[in-house]
């Protein structure tokens, strides 16, 4: 069992950054793929990133050179740092856990785990 906390959201200008905190509970955080998704209103939950329990990362497209996902597996921790924010990065933003392997796995039903999720507002 793995419980998921996010936090870190709020209220950015255009052009502004963000880090966005994942603290998760349990002794197997560690062998976890972690991943960052977002959810705007009226639409589907979105991959964003992806970090793999040895390090290696997977991020959208639409993210792609902007945001950063990385991980402390000793402080059990997943940080997702988002730069030059655009209005369309608007959304409320999700961690999630999966033990299914694959880095390239970006669809919510592969995800065993989810947070409550945080609000990101990017103003213009």
């Amino acid at each position: 069992q793995v419980q998921l906390v996010e936090s870190g959201g709020g209220l950015v200008q255009v052009g502004g950054s963000l880090r966005l905190s994942c603290a998760a509970s349990g002794r197997t955080f560690s062998s976890y793929y972690m991943g960052w998704f977002r959810q705007a209103p009226g639409k589907e939950r979105e991959f964003v990133a992806v970090i793999s329990s040895a390090g290696r990362t997977y991020a959208s497209d639409s993210v792609k050179g902007r945001f950063t996902i990385s991980r402390d597996n000793a402080e059990n921790m997943v940080y997702l740092q988002m730069g030059s924010l655009k209005p369309e990065d608007t959304a409320v933003y999700f961690c999630a856990a999966r033990s299914l392997g694959g880095l390239t796995r970006t669809t919510p039903d592969d995800y065993d785990y989810w947070g409550q999720g945080t609000q990101v507002t990017v103003s213009a």
